[in-house]
């Protein structure tokens, strides 16, 4: 497994090893005993799929507060997207930063985004099947979202805001300006 990190401390690029044959490919996308050797100890306890039709869906910027808080591991099973982390830790030098990485069906790289940031993705090509694991179960009150096109963010999604097919509940989420994140940052020393 190729480990890369990202501008953002804790947001990593997974890029598992593909076996390629003549049938196709097979890839090991997580071992736990192997990772925890490189210090990822993370204990998934629910794996989410989803599944857009249209290029140009969001979902997103989407978080779980604590203790309901999750660490995720996303993945592109089918078709493409941007998938997008952006630091929520009150203290942290990069509060507001973002970052995003084209995943694919073909290029087969996962995003680890943990706890303390937000997380959102936009399709880029129909019939985007997106999956993850979670370190922790969905809890509906813990729930929360920013927009997607917050301007203090400044995402580049790639399309003009008018375009994006959202849910209501991201159409309707707040700014971060009005946004009191229950997350801080720990330095690690």
């Amino acid at each position: 497994m190729q480990i890369d990190k990202t501008s953002l401390s804790g947001v990593l690029i997974l890029t598992p090893k593909r076996f390629q044959d003549a049938r196709g490919f097979f890839s090991e996308c997580w071992n736990h005993e192997s990772l925890a050797k490189q210090g990822l100890d993370l204990d998934f306890v629910q794996d989410n799929q989803s599944l857009s039709h249209t290029v140009g869906t969001i979902r997103g910027l989407h978080y779980q507060a604590p203790p309901h808080a999750q660490d995720k591991l996303v993945r592109c099973g089918r078709g493409a997207l941007l998938d997008v982390a952006v630091d929520i830790r009150k203290g942290s030098p990069t509060y507001g930063d973002w970052v995003g990485v084209e995943l694919s069906a073909e290029n087969g790289k996962q995003l680890l985004i943990p706890k303390g940031f937000l997380h959102g993705f936009v399709t880029l090509e129909p019939d985007t099947e997106v999956l993850y694991k979670c370190t922790n179960y969905y809890n509906p009150q813990a729930d929360g979202a920013i927009r997607f096109d917050d301007p203090a963010i400044g995402i580049n999604w790639g399309i003009a805001p008018e375009q994006a097919l959202l849910s209501e509940k991201d159409a309707m989420a707040p700014l971060m300006q009005d946004f009191d994140s229950p997350f801080t940052f720990e330095e690690i020393s």
